[in-house]
């Protein structure tokens, strides 16, 4: 008979229900500054409460999700963790602002081995600067500790938006025709995508992360946080009726464009219309990375594509770059030819 050697608890068994509860509090702060008045209930709750504001006649709820991908194991190396959840928030924020939503709130899951509660509380507190940036509530989220299902040291992401459209202003594309001018709006970097290359191209190149690389460390260049064009396209909206948004991706420009484009319309895009950021010279360079792959992997520098009408392309542009926004006219909208791609890149 086996002899019994005490009592067991949770925190033998490698969970740490204190640790969560500290981490609930430290992360409290961060949450309130991204509160808005139609939450009614937020973190601590089994659930939180949010109402859709009155001025809707006919709201839409528009919900996307996604994770950060392999840019974490490069926040493991480096031991950066803030920047990560300005990603996770970009990425499903983003999504949802190209069908003309607004972002209401966003929830987080935070999944990992054992909790550091500092480390968990710089990765909460990026995702509450994301939120602060896309103007909507950080309401909730889950932190899972599960002992022997994550490395030592390491994490997984998920997070989830909800936002809202007036239902006569979705933006599905379906006004889009021959003739539409596409404006590119400048990425921060690499954003959330590619990055299972881009460390088989470290493994290769065997880079000093730490090295100068256009005055600042090459790792900090390549965990920049994903841009997040909320803020300056909602208000463009109020001003200008795009007929079409597309998040660059996974997939990059050739793969992402059409996928707002009507049967009748392919696009047709001038790589030579905007400037290579070093970065994706770089990547290119160092993995010997062919172009048409670049173009189908990364974003190429380009984060946001506008497809607007000729005659407003201007006004649009001056708007956004009166926001902050780096915008090129990267391109226009022809008569389908009926072959790939749909998405031609001269």
């Amino acid at each position: 008979m086996n002899k019994k050697s005490g009592p067991l608890s949770y925190r033998q068994a490698g969970v740490d229900i204190d640790a969560g509860d500290a981490l609930i509090e430290a992360i409290k702060p961060f949450a309130r500054r991204t509160m808005r008045p139609e939450v009614l209930a937020g973190i601590g709750g089994f659930g939180a409460l949010f109402e859709v504001a009155k001025r809707y006649r006919e709201p839409v709820l528009v919900a996307g999700t996604d994770g950060v991908g392999t840019k974490l194991k490069l926040a493991f190396e480096l031991g950066r963790h803030d920047g990560v959840g300005i990603d996770l928030v970009a990425m499903s924020v983003n999504d949802i602002l190209v069908q003309g939503a607004e972002p209401l709130f966003f929830l987080d899951y935070f999944a990992c081995g054992r909790l550091d509660v500092p480390t968990a509380t710089d990765v909460i507190r990026g995702i509450a600067r994301g939120c602060e940036l896309a103007g909507c509530a950080l309401i909730g989220g889950e932190t899972a500790e599960m002992p022997g299902m994550y490395p030592e040291g390491e994490y997984d992401l998920a997070g989830f938006a909800v936002g809202v459209v007036e239902k006569s202003r979705i933006i599905d594309g379906r006004s889009i025709a021959p003739g539409d001018v596409l404006l590119g709006l400048a990425s921060s970097g690499a954003h959330s995508n590619g990055f299972s290359l881009i460390r088989r191209i470290l493994e290769r190149a065997r880079p000093d992360l730490a090295a100068d690389f256009h005055g600042r460390p090459l790792g900090e260049a390549l965990l920049e946080p994903t841009r997040i064009y909320v803020r300056p396209l909602l208000a463009l909206l109020q001003e200008i009726p795009l007929k079409g948004l597309s998040h660059i991706t996974g997939g990059g420009l050739t793969e992402n464009v059409p996928r707002i484009l009507p049967a009748d319309c392919d696009a047709l895009i001038r790589k030579a219309a905007w400037p290579q950021p070093p970065l994706f010279a770089w990547l290119q360079r160092e993995g010997s990375v062919e172009e048409a792959e670049m173009l189908r992997v990364f974003n190429c520098g380009i984060g946001m594509v506008i497809v607007v009408a000729a005659e407003l392309a201007d006004k649009a542009a001056a708007s956004l770059v009166a926001a902050g926004e780096t915008v090129f006219r990267i391109g226009h909208i022809v008569p389908a030819r009926g072959d790939e791609p749909r998405a031609r890149i001269e």
